[in-house]
């Protein structure tokens, strides 16, 4: 088990306090940290106490405590799993040799590279997300959505840490920006294009939190297999605490479908009763499952095939494959051709993004899969549906390709004249809206639109005060 070293600053189990000159960098860069924290973290409630977890240790026996916080006092630390003894690369050209504790020089660009994009992402869902506590459900919601804020903040710490600590002034510069760029912005926007789309409702929220950190999800697997031990060791924590971000996004639009099906058996029409009907929710789907499969990257990519190769980064649960280097193996890939699509076959290192983006897919439909599962024991015949990976693509293979949710190919007038069934319409985000213009803070009430949770957190009930000093 590995000990925290609780400094008066920045919890951590690196040693931090050991190496001045990096603990004197990251407490320079904790400040401007928590400025952007105050600007752009949720709106409204900085001075509230938040009924929140915080990581402790890395020890699964008991690595969080729950206790009430204001989120700008909050133990942002940095925590690396365990090392494992004698571990090896697990895959690519550098296969069975030791992993690395230092950057090699000759992959040092393509892994800070790599640990940027994924550093972008953890404030981007921060600044995406920083006005719903204005029109959350219930104070249970308002506490997941701030866990999963102050948690996101950690993980930005954590890839502020590795480039602080390997990656000396270029990784200092890099971290800096991390706090510069912002979601949505027209001049300095966040690297991936999903992480600047608006998300200003809860149904976006809980969409974005089982589609877009489900990808997240995958992209961390994939690089808690890299060569860089260091990398791998803080993938791998930030996977524990990942997990809860996708269950409030699995539970979240499942238990706004058990709703919907108790007011479609009374009413013709849901919404005149301040429901989200079906429809609605699939074209939120069909939204955020499009622009989260983009972030996998394009279906051919010599990046993903480099990274492969030298060990920087694998696929998910690489232990599972058999074949470890991947240089005979093909992937049948389906690409827009002449009237519709033609099968290529395609190197297997060069498609390391569509394998990971396979296992996402899998994953995503099993979450579909439990909400059409509460469809169908309150006897409504509808079912949600994944669109093709084909559908509204920007990225990659299909990205100037226009495909139905079926897959099939249309024309770019098609598409736009029917984008309206398929994807959320202006009228269909002013109806979602029209129903959270309140928060509901009262402990023992639930917005109209949703049900309420199976269990409250901790082993406390539902309706407990997760969050203290709202104001109805």
């Amino acid at each position: 088990m590995s000990d925290v070293i609780n400094d008066d600053k920045i919890p951590n189990n690196v040693d931090l306090s050991s190496d001045k000159k990096l603990q004197r960098a990251l407490v320079e860069w904790q400040p401007k940290y928590l400025a952007w924290w105050r600007e752009m973290g949720p709106e409204g409630f900085q001075a509230h106490d938040v009924f929140l977890r915080t990581a402790i240790s890395v020890d699964n026996a008991g690595w969080a405590h729950f206790d009430y916080v204001k989120m700008p006092d909050y133990r942002w630390g940095i925590f690396l799993a365990d090392p494992i003894a004698d571990r090896r690369i697990g895959f690519g050209d550098n296969f069975g040799k030791p992993v690395w504790t230092e950057v090699p020089g000759e992959h040092r660009n393509t892994l800070r590279r790599l640990i940027v994009t994924q550093g972008d992402t953890e404030p981007a869902s921060v600044e995406q997300q920083r006005a719903l506590g204005h029109s959350c459900p219930s104070l249970y919601d308002l506490r997941n959505l701030f866990q999963i804020n102050v948690e996101e903040g950690r993980h930005l710490w954590a890839m502020a840490y590795l480039l602080h600590s390997h990656f000396g002034r270029d990784g200092r510069e890099e971290a800096e920006a991390l706090l510069d760029r912002r979601s949505g912005d027209a001049d300095r926007p966040r690297i991936l294009g999903a992480f600047n789309e608006p998300c200003t409702d809860w149904l976006s929220l809980f969409m974005f939190t089982f589609f877009t950190d489900r990808d997240g999800k995958f992209q961390l697997l994939a690089l808690a297999e890299s060569g860089f031990d260091p990398l791998a060791r803080t993938t791998r924590f930030m996977l524990t605490e990942e997990a809860h971000h996708m269950f409030v996004g699995e539970t979240g639009v499942g238990r706004i479908v058990r709703r919907t099906a108790e007011l479609m058996k009374e009413n013709d029409d849901v919404r005149r009763v301040g429901g989200i009907d079906l429809p609605t929710m699939q074209k939120y789907l069909n939204l955020w499952y499009s622009v989260s499969l983009d972030l996998f990257g394009s279906e051919i990519s010599s990046n993903a095939a480099s990274f492969f190769a030298d060990g920087l980064k694998g696929r998910a649960r690489e232990p599972s494959f058999e074949d470890h280097l991947a240089l005979d193996g093909f992937y049948s890939l389906e690409v827009p051709g002449k009237g519709g699509t033609v099968t290529e076959e395609v190197p297997l290192r060069n498609a390391m993004n569509e394998v990971l983006r396979d296992a996402y897919v899998e994953d995503c439909q099993r979450g579909v899969d439990k909400w059409n599962e509460i469809l169908k024991r309150a006897g409504i015949g509808d079912r949600l549906k994944l669109p093709s990976r084909h559908f509204h693509r920007r990225i990659g293979a299909y990205a100037n390709a226009f495909c139905d949710p079926e897959g099939r190919v249309v024309s770019p007038a098609d598409f736009e004249r029917r984008r309206d069934e398929w994807l959320p319409s202006a009228a269909d985000q002013a109806y979602v809206k029209s129903l959270m213009t309140k928060p509901v803070f009262a402990p023992n009430q639930m917005a109209n639109w949703i049900s309420p949770p199976a269990h409250g957190i901790k082993g406390y009930p539902v309706d407990f005060e997760y969050v203290r000093g709202c104001e109805g």
